[in-house]
């Protein structure tokens, strides 16, 4: 009877999602894969690899790419020649490169492909964002309408199906039609919407909520959780998983911003352990001699291997 109580007891001081148990995630990793399981000793189940809209080698850039994909679909940021505007791909200009990309994720053999259209779509560096730094609003093309309507046409393609039946779903969003059939890639694709949890800028019009393209065109709702020096935006990233219940949560990106900080990564180990529905995180990067790079900072290294690693898993 003790034990019991006691049992009760534990389970209220956990946070909301957690258990008892400790949940275990895949882990994956945003560059040398190789070198990164040296230093850590992560065998990284996902890889993430971005690309822009104007990609013409999609199959040759996934073919190492296993056992999960992880594949960031970007317009352009941080300055970068915009590849596409959230309109153009709504209204099916880009279709050509839609296409390749559901044949190249139907002819994937592994079990599972991650899609991440938009990452970070709500922030300012981003070519979809609706918002300039200063909180003035971008051109019409840019609006957050157009970024919800392309990422539910992404989606919508990336699946596949009949003609039919894709055209019946873009009628529905007002948008323009297929005139074939394309390969049906589910359960084995999970496409992932990730803003940031806060938008930048902070302004009313840019928050997560106002990209959501709605619950059937996303399967993960993710957050980027970088350690820029004074920790994460966790507070964000909980509102984030709180607000949307029914979905399973990924963290696609988090990293050490050129410091070298072991309580952010021991947060991150119980936010995997205390939140039932992560389905992966994946560490933003094994670049050699980037600001990220864990050579640089050893105490988190440390860390990482101790605390991170062992909450891995593997598909069945």
């Amino acid at each position: 009877m003790k034990r019991a109580a006691l049992l009760v007891a534990f389970t209220l001081l956990l946070p909301a999602g957690a258990s008892a148990a400790s949940h275990h995630v895949l882990l994956g990793v945003f560059g040398t894969a190789g070198r990164f399981q040296a230093q850590t000793g992560q065998r990284s189940q996902i890889k993430q690899i971005f690309m822009g809209f104007n990609h013409r080698y999609v199959k040759g850039a996934l073919k190492n790419l296993g056992p999960i994909p992880l594949l960031a679909l970007t317009s352009g940021a941080y300055g970068q020649r915009e590849t596409a505007s959230p309109a153009a791909i709504a209204k099916g200009r880009i279709d050509g490169f839609l296409f390749v990309l559901n044949d190249a994720i139907a002819q994937w053999s592994g079990p599972r492909f991650y899609l991440r259209p938009f990452p970070e779509m709500n922030a300012y560096w981003e070519n979809v964002c609706a918002y300039n730094a200063n909180g003035t609003r971008r051109n019409a093309a840019h609006s957050t309408k157009w970024t919800r309507k392309a990422f539910a046409r992404i989606a919508i393609l990336a699946r596949g199906g009949t003609a039919d039946d894709m055209n019946a779903k873009l009628s529905r969003l007002g948008l323009p039609g297929v005139n074939h059939d394309l390969a049906p890639t589910t359960p084995k694709l999970r496409v992932v919407w990730n803003p940031q949890g806060y938008g930048a800028p902070k302004v009313g019009g840019n928050s997560a909520a106002a990209y959501y393209p709605g619950d059937a065109y996303v399967d993960v709702v993710g957050d980027d959780l970088y350690d820029l020096g004074h920790g994460a935006e966790w507070a964000a990233g909980e509102a984030l998983y709180r607000a949307h219940k029914h979905k399973p949560f990924a963290v696609p990106e988090w990293g050490l911003w050129g410091v070298d900080d072991p309580s952010y990564v021991q947060h991150m180990a119980r936010f995997i352990r205390s939140h039932a529905r992560l389905e992966f995180v994946s560490y933003y990067t094994a670049g050699a001699g980037s600001r990220f790079d864990l050579a640089s900072k050893p105490r988190s290294r440390a860390v990482y291997r101790r605390q991170i690693v062992p909450l891995g898993k593997a598909l069945p």
